[in-house]
């Protein structure tokens, strides 16, 4: 093991313990004004939330969207990979955020069209992300598990430990896996980002608030996939 593979598996262990941690009042105070903030939300908006969600998981699975036109050579070492991660990272955080400041500026119907679109960016990385690691995102499994990094980035706490526990040892879980249950993983997606996406959706505050939420939830999607990419590296080995 090389330095940067010892100072990686360090880090990892480091953010794993991070987002292990209860959620303190501030989270839990958040959570009660998204509750009351979802009952003024139009229903036909939690609709078409639901239903991106729903189409993205499906689509996903089916292995028949979201792939990209880059072709991604695959680099020898942990370091360039992860190098090349955090550049395509950057690339779909400006291109998130700008997304979300153009619709965020047109309150709340063009504010709508930005659920799928920012899973379709998401999604892309994911794909891209797989590639530069050698694997093939074709393969049902490997489809599969972009989907609980996904969790990973975009759960509760409670969710969270069972994803971890399932990517930790993937090798074991991936026998059984079968299907993703997608109401689950809607409700958890939903309920980590409502509340400031929804948000997006008010006229006047909309751009600011879409093009900041799109950036930082690129940010978190691509730290979760570090880890659990590195995860799969360190596995590999042992």
């Amino acid at each position: 093991m090389n330095s940067f593979e010892s100072h990686a598996l360090n880090e990892m262990e480091m953010w794993k313990r991070k987002r292990l941690k209860r959620a303190g009042i501030l989270n839990r105070t958040a959570k009660k004004a998204q509750i009351k903030f979802n009952s003024v939300i139009p229903e036909k908006v939690h609709k078409m939330v639901t239903d991106s969600i729903r189409n993205m998981v499906k689509v996903t699975l089916a292995g028949s969207g979201f792939t990209s036109s880059n072709k991604v050579r695959v680099p020898e070492t942990l370091e360039d990979k992860e190098q090349y991660m955090k550049e395509r990272l950057s690339f779909y955080r400006k291109a998130a955020a700008l997304e979300g400041a153009g619709t965020g500026a047109g309150g709340i119907f063009l504010g709508m069209a930005d659920f799928p679109l920012l899973l379709s960016i998401k999604m892309k990385y994911l794909y891209e992300t797989a590639q530069v690691h050698g694997l093939d995102p074709k393969a049902y499994e490997e489809r599969l598990f972009m989907l609980y990094v996904f969790q990973l980035a975009f759960s509760s706490d409670d969710h969270r430990r069972e994803v971890f526990n399932i990517i930790d040892r993937w090798d074991e879980f991936k026998q059984k896996l079968v299907d993703l249950d997608w109401k689950v993983f809607q409700q958890e997606y939903r309920d980590y980002i409502d509340f400031v996406k929804m948000l997006q959706l008010i006229p006047g505050i909309g751009a600011v608030v879409g093009a900041y939420a799109n950036y930082g939830l690129l940010e978190e999607l691509g730290e979760a996939a570090v880890y659990a990419y590195r995860r799969r590296h360190f596995s590999s080995k042992s």
